[in-house]
């Protein structure tokens, strides 16, 4: 077996990270971890989708009579396991505005509380989405068929569960729920983005859905939609400003066909249909039906001018 020379790697990695956390200003005193886990919170999400779903997304030798005893006790490992992460980003927000510890631990608890509560609300969400989705493909045989195998629903249960964690001031963890699901589908939906009941996305890869989108009920998307920001604001110094409304406003019972892009803070009203591949920076009136043909005819020179 080849034998390598690694301790002068291992020095100058460890000058690396240490550069790199003066840099950020985190600590360099021994301890424990200092901020939230991807793969602690993508068990937290398999253990949350099997207590909402436990005998579609549940243990495969699940049984109906233990079902609620499945559901209590997974949720209780679930949300000592999600508090644990909520302390950590917590802590890790200190850093920079210190906060004492009992502080930190009463806000995490009662995050999780908050989150926990609104668990039931989520999963009538969720089980609009589902019909949505089976109602919208006429492809689908079972709502089971698309809670087990459509990507567009896996993708909004990780955003229904991110978007609460968001709400609750919990923007890091929101973030790694929801790019898990990025990872695993392409479908890229930041968890700010406020989306309401019955959403459908049909295929779903190549959706993005920025920050602070608005999306009504009823709405179906196709694959490669964009709902992005047009510009990124700066403040006097060049520094990009956060939290803004940029991304668009799409009312109740619009449809986006595949390849639309959709960019900065417009309102798509009610009932509108967008066609593919249409590159759209206005407001589309309630009802109206944009396609390229029609982008291109708006375009065009009228009769007579030079």
């Amino acid at each position: 077996m080849a034998q390598f020379e690694v301790s002068d790697i291992v020095r100058a990695l460890h000058e690396v990270r240490d550069e790199w956390r003066d840099s950020q200003r985190r600590s360099r005193e021994p301890g424990a971890r200092e901020f939230p886990s991807r793969d602690a919170l993508a068990q937290i999400v398999e253990s949350l989708k099997g207590a909402l779903f436990p005998m579609r997304l549940g243990p495969p030798d699940l049984r109906h009579e233990s079902e609620d005893f499945y559901v209590g006790h997974t949720l209780d490992s679930a949300l000592q396991a999600l508090l644990v992460q909520a302390r950590l980003e917590l802590n890790f927000n200190a850093r920079l505005a210190p906060r004492p510890a009992s502080e930190i631990d009463a806000s995490a608890t009662e995050a999780v509380r908050q989150f926990a509560n609104a668990l039931p609300s989520l999963r009538r969400l969720l089980d609009s989405d589902v019909l949505a989705a089976y109602q919208g493909d006429p492809a689908a045989r079972s709502v089971d068929e698309v809670l087990l195998c459509y990507p567009g629903v896996l993708a909004m249960i990780h955003h229904r569960l991110a978007h609460r964690l968001y709400e609750l001031d919990l923007p890091l963890l929101a973030r790694i729920v929801a790019e898990l699901a990025h990872a695993q589908t392409g479908i890229d939906i930041h968890p700010g983005a406020t989306i309401d009941a019955g959403f459908f996305m049909d295929h779903g890869t190549g959706v993005v859905i920025g920050e602070t989108a608005v999306i009504g009920k009823r709405v179906r998307l196709y694959q490669a939609v964009t709902l992005g920001a047009k510009r990124f604001p700066t403040d006097a110094e060049g520094n990009l400003q956060k939290g803004l409304p940029r991304h668009p406003v799409v009312e109740d019972d619009v449809v986006i066909y595949a390849g639309a892009t959709i960019l900065g803070r417009v309102t798509l009203g009610k009932g509108a249909v967008i066609g593919g591949n249409v590159w759209i920076t206005d407001d589309v009136k309630p009802g109206a039906s944009v396609t390229q043909a029609s982008l291109q005819n708006n375009s065009a020179p009228k009769a007579g001018s030079a």
